[in-house]
């Protein structure tokens, strides 16, 4: 008797608990909702009020939504401020915003002020570059812009999808950068031996960048997660697990490729203009000639490079001297290590880039084919 019992108590608990895990399920099903961001202009915006406490406080504004399935639909709202700059959206009439809207599927709806609406100042100042890059480029500036164009879209249609993919990031990111090279100089220079001795050397320079920070990342056991973007891709849906270090080296492979091909057209462009002007120049003397180009432009490349990582790093090392940290105690953080690998090695990349170019330069300026080109040009001018 006593087991029936037992039996028929056990019994009623799961039913209870079916029936409470059943209303469960209908509440959160009640409950479901779809995010979108869309885009919306504050018709109103009151001035800060005192919230509960010190901490809090209060925008009463109204908004109008200008995108999706209810634009031109109009909302009063509390915007929360909470005195954190990082989060704190305060707004005034008329500005633009980006809403985030959340539809229940019982009709309902709630909405909040998700950031500023920033794609129209980034449509002025895109539109003024290329204005500028045309005028005073003209016809190479219009290739310049294609080129662009087309380097941004390898990196974004093609580089990062087959990174996001679990292929080896720096295989990628040397293919890529070759690729962004060959397209970019012979786009903008033609093809002729000028260019050709350009891409290799630039090619050469960047995949030096990336093998001299291989070698010093594994030597001071960099661990590439200094970055809060890093420690992000941990938890990606794709449920990819990437090698950070392979990370930081295409980073630092990408980071080096504009000033390489800066440095590699430049000094291919004037060993050829050195030879025209004066074509009986030995190689030895040729090529020390596009040496010293390349010492005379390096500081400037190295300075453009190494700026370019302090320009992101400012906020931290303000940190850092408001504290009165140690200089070995700063150097020996994962994140500054990291910087310094990689302006050193993109540096150091840069550098090398010189003598090949003014090698391969000097070379294929001296082949057959200048000599005849040159013997032709001196044969119309007579």
């Amino acid at each position: 008797m006593r087991k029936i019992l037992a039996l028929i108590m056990i019994l009623l608990i799961l039913a209870i608990n079916g029936v409470t895990f059943s209303q469960e399920m209908d509440l959160d099903q009640d409950l479901e909702f779809e995010n979108f961001i869309v885009r919306g202009t504050v018709l109103e915006a009151s001035e800060i009020m005192d919230g509960e406490n010190e901490f809090f406080h209060i925008q009463e504004v109204k908004l109008r939504i200008d995108s999706g399935e209810r634009k031109g639909t109009e909302i009063t709202i509390e915007n929360a401020i909470t005195e954190q700059a990082n989060y704190d959206i305060i707004v005034k009439q008329g500005q633009k915003v980006s809403i985030m809207l959340e539809e229940y599927k019982d009709g309902t709806f709630e909405v909040y002020i998700a950031d500023y609406y920033l794609i129209n100042s980034l449509v002025y100042i895109i539109l003024a570059f290329i204005i500028l890059v045309v005028v005073i480029g003209k016809w190479k500036g219009i290739k310049s812009l294609i080129s662009l164009v087309v380097t941004i879209g390898t990196i974004l249609f093609v580089m990062l999808p087959l990174i996001l993919k679990g292929l080896n990031p720096i295989l990628v990111s040397v293919v890529t950068a070759v690729f962004v090279t060959v397209i970019t100089i012979f786009l903008v220079g033609g093809i002729n031996n000028k260019t050709i001795a350009a891409i290799i050397g630039t090619s050469f320079g960047v995949v030096s960048a990336g093998i001299i920070a291989f070698i010093f990342s594994n030597t001071a056991s960099l661990t590439g997660l200094s970055a809060e973007e890093s420690m992000m891709l941990l938890y990606i849906p794709q449920g990819i697990q990437f090698n950070f270090r392979h990370l930081l080296f295409a980073g630092i492979i990408m980071g080096a490729l504009g000033a390489a091909m800066d440095v590699g057209i430049s000094i291919s462009s004037s060993i050829h203009e050195i030879h025209y002007a004066n074509p009986e120049l030995s190689k030895i003397r040729l090529f020390k000639s596009g040496m010293n180009v390349g010492r005379d432009i390096m500081g400037t490349m190295i300075n453009t490079l190494i700026l370019a990582y302090v320009g992101t790093s400012i906020p931290i090392l303000l940190v850092f001297m408001a504290y009165n940290t140690e200089l070995n105690k700063v150097f020996n953080l994962d994140i500054i290590a990291t910087e310094v690998v990689r302006s050193l090695a993109g540096s150091m990349g840069l550098i090398l880039t010189i003598p090949i170019t003014a090698l391969i330069a000097t070379n294929l300026i001296k082949s057959n084919k200048s000599d005849k080109h040159r013997k032709k040009s001196k044969e119309v001018r007579n």
